[in-house]
Formats: structure tokens, C-alpha cells, sequence
């Protein structure tokens, strides 16, 4: 791995790619720190340092903004507006039928599906603007603590300059991902997640070796064989063989080949995790709201209820396993759910019947498509157990270790590893290219 960056460097386009993404990457990281309109930037520091577990809400959201949200920024949204848009419309394409003729149109249609994309990224950030802005006037609901006040000027005009800033923040975001994927390397929108995500590492090891030196070195040990084993499973594939047969038109021939159809261990990949997480969130959020901002006033029993059991306890006691309970079984059904969407075996069984393809053993046609189902079936059973492992590990990590910022399972695992994994790949893809230039001059 390291002899091909180190070759990469060496050759001047793709040289010039990396420099470019990593600038983009450094504009994005600069924008987390800058305020937004409105907002006193010690005093949000001040409430940072007395957070309690109310913050915690909104994990999933800070996570993929790199801190952003906390810091009330002009990127405090982050990416999330963009991937809650990008799975909409992905989810749409079953349900509209419109939706699924563009994407059966080929580049046309998905150009078009981009832009739906885009606007509903825009009124999503400015929904999710709002609510953030909402919560920030009372920010013990978003702190914790004893966090008096963030923003000097609560009127009408300063609120709506903060939404309109944080709007145009994710608009910029979107911007700077799509330059990275058209001028740079790799996935724009992906690598943004991956530097949001890797840019709280440092801070959550800090704090476990501040916390015990022996708990560090357990913690990394532990982060060694997960990665290990998620790079592992991610790599995993039922290839399923498919035959061609000949076909003669006119005095060629054609077909005959063989090649198989790639199924990835994980297809749900990252998105059962963000489903289940937010639904998750709604209760906690509700009880936030509803939670008396004195301390000295008794909270509504519904309230104590989902801190109990639906929350994830990191306010000092260990996650009640009702709470896991839920989020394995939730984990499991969007997993399900999600693979039902994106893959299906009457499809890939027509589309293999017309080119005239089968798998050998299997009939074309019906009998294929049960056999795939099958398949699937089993593969997204082991999946989903890979899935629920990683996302209860943060939960499990507290209530062994007393970790409050796990930083190695869940969602960040997984896209740290397949962000890496996808770039170092397009990296050698494009030196395989430069190679090749020679030859075929």
C-alpha cells in the first residue's frame, strides 16, 4: 500500500488529483471550526466542556459532521442532509415508478435523479437548520449542564441568518464532494465522511488514555483485530458462476463465456446502522424537549421511562439491554429491508434468460430466481449478525469498560474501512492505467 502512494506521488496527473482532494479536504475541515452568525464561540466551548449524556441525542449527527454540530458551525449539519436525500431517492426508485425509469435510462437518467437529489438535500438542510437552531436557543437540551446560553441574539433576524448560513453550508459541502469526485480521487461525498469521522479519532483516544494507560492499550489491540476483521468481511463474496451459451449470427460466433455474479457478504453496507440509529434517536429527542431545563423540577415518568430503557445510558449507568435488544431487531429488518431494495432475483434472473445466461445446475427463468433468493437469504443472515456485532460494540465497550466514546464500531468502522479500502483501490486502478500507456502507444 505504501509503495503505491509513494508511486502515486511519483506520477504528476495523479499527483495532482491527491494534492486537490486533500485541499478540498482541508477547506471542509476549516469550515467546522468557523462559527456561525449569532453564535459566541467561548461560550459554546464553555458548554462543550461541561456536556453531560444530553448531547448524545445527536451522536450520529455530530459524528458525520465531525464536530461540526456541537460547535454550532457553518458546516454543522455536515453531510448528513445529503446522505438522508441520496437514500430517499434510492428508496423512491421502488415506490414511483417514475423514479425507476430514470434509473433504467442510463446516465440520463441518473443525471436527473442527482439534481432531485440536490434540491431535496437543500430543503432537508433547511428542516434539520431550523431544528438545530430551535434546540440551540435552550442549549442545556443540547449540552447538558449547566450551558446558560450560546447565542447573544435570539431575535427572528439572527435565527434566520443561522439557517440560511448552515443551508448554504451544506450546499457548499455538496459542491466541494462533487468537485473531489469530478477533479480529484475517489468518492467526493464518501471521503468528506471518512475526514469527519477520522477527525474525532484523536480526541476519543486522548480521552481513554487520560481515562487509564492499560485501557488505551486493550482499546487498541482491540481496534487492530477489528479493523482486521472488518477489512476481511468486507472483501467477502459469493460469486455465483454464470454460463453463456453460443450463439452463431451470421458467421460469428458469440457467447460461450463464463463469469459470475459478485455478492457482497455486507450489501446493506453502512445504511441499517444510520436507519435504526435515527429512529432510535426520536424517542431520546422527544424526551429531550420535554425534559425541565431546572434541575430542581421532576421529570414526566415517560420521560425517566426512555432514559431508562431507550436511551443509550451513557449518563453514568450501563445501556439497558431492552435498548439492544430493540436496536439488534431493528438492525436486522433494515438490513433485510435494504437488500429487498437494491437487489432483485427476478430481475437479475430475466435480464440473465434474455442474454441468454444460466447458472449451471439451476434452470433459467423462475428456478434461478429461487435459487438466488436463497442465496441472498443466507448471506444477508450473516450479515445482519456482522452488522448488529459492530453497531453494539460502542454500548458494550461502556458498560465493560466505562468507554464513552467507543471509537472503533459501528458506523465509523465501517466507513473508515470502506472509504479507505474503495480509495486505495482507485488509486491502483489509475497507476495500472498509467502503466499501461506505454503499450498501447
Amino acid at each position: 500500500m505504501l509503495s503505491a502512494f509513494v508511486r502515486a506521488f511519483k506520477t504528476p496527473d495523479l499527483r495532482k488529483k491527491i494534492l486537490f482532494t486533500l485541499a478540498i479536504m482541508a477547506i471542509y475541515r476549516l469550515g467546522t471550526h468557523i462559527p456561525s452568525p449569532g453564535i459566541d464561540y467561548s461560550l459554546v466551548q464553555q458548554c462543550q466542556q461541561v456536556a453531560t449524556s444530553a448531547g448524545s441525542v445527536l451522536g450520529m449527527a455530530n459524528l458525520f459532521s465531525g464536530g461540526a454540530m456541537m460547535q454550532l458551525s457553518i458546516f454543522a449539519l455536515g453531510i448528513m442532509p445529503y446522505i438522508t436525500a441520496a437514500i430517499i431517492v434510492q428508496l423512491l426508485t421502488v415506490v414511483i415508478p417514475r423514479f425507476e425509469a430514470l434509473k433504467k435510462e442510463g446516465q440520463a437518467g441518473q443525471t436527473k435523479m442527482t439534481q432531485y437529489t440536490r434540491l431535496l438535500t437543500i430543503g432537508l438542510a433547511v428542516l434539520q437548520a431550523s431544528t438545530l437552531v430551535t434546540i440551540a436557543r435552550e442549549p442545556a437540551r443540547l449540552f447538558g449542564g449547566a450551558c446558560a446560553t450560546v447565542m447573544p441574539d435570539d431575535s427572528v433576524p439572527a435565527l434566520l441568518l443561522m439557517v440560511l448560513t448552515m443551508t448554504a453550508g451544506t450546499g457548499l459541502i455538496m459542491w466541494l464532494g462533487e468537485l473531489i469526485t469530478e477533479k480529484g480521487i475517489g468518492n467526493g461525498m464518501s471521503l468528506l465522511i471518512f475526514v469527519s469521522i477520522a477527525a474525532t479519532f484523536p480526541a476519543s483516544f486522548g480521552a481513554i488514555y487520560q481515562q487509564s494507560a492499560t485501557t488505551f492499550v486493550l482499546v487498541m489491540l482491540m481496534g487492530l483485530a477489528i479493523v482486521a476483521a472488518v477489512v476481511y468481511v468486507e472483501q467477502c463474496q459469493r460469486r455465483i458462476p454464470v454460463q453463456y451459451a453460443k450463439r452463431m449470427i451470421g458467421r460469428r460466433q458469440y457467447g460461450g463465456t463464463s463469469t459470475y455474479i459478485p455478492l457482497k457478504l455486507n450489501m446493506a453496507n453502512v445504511i441499517p446502522i444510520i436507519f435504526a440509529s435515527s429512529i432510535l434517536m426520536l424517542p431520546q429527542l422527544a424526551a429531550n424537549f420535554s425534559r425541565p431545563t431546572d434541575p430542581t423540577q421532576t421529570s414526566p415518568e415517560w420521560v425517566t421511562f426512555v432514559d431508562r430503557y431507550l436511551s443509550m445510558g451513557f449518563s453514568g449507568q450501563g445501556t439497558h439491554w431492552v435498548y439492544m435488544a430493540i436496536y439488534v431487531a431493528m438492525l436486522i429488518f433494515f438490513t433485510f429491508f435494504y437488500v429487498s431494495v437494491t437487489f432483485n432475483p427476478t430481475e437479475v434472473a430475466d435480464n440473465m434468460k434474455r442474454y441468454g445466461g444460466f447458472i449451471p445446475g439451476i434452470r433459467a427463468g423462475r428456478p434461478t430466481a429461487e435459487y438466488l433468493q436463497y442465496v441472498i437469504t443466507r448471506i444477508t443472515t450473516v450479515g445482519a449478525i456482522y452488522l448488529a456485532a459492530l453497531a453494539l460494540m460502542p454500548l458494550i465497550a461502556f458498560n465493560a469498560l466505562q468507554i464513552v466514546d467507543f471509537p472503533l464500531g459501528g458506523a465509523s468502522i465501517l466507513i473508515i474501512v470502506g472509504v479507505g479500502l474503495q480509495t486505495v483501490k482507485q488509486i491502483e486502478s489509475q497507476l495500472q492505467q498509467h502503466d499501461y500507456e506505454g503499450f498501447l502507444r
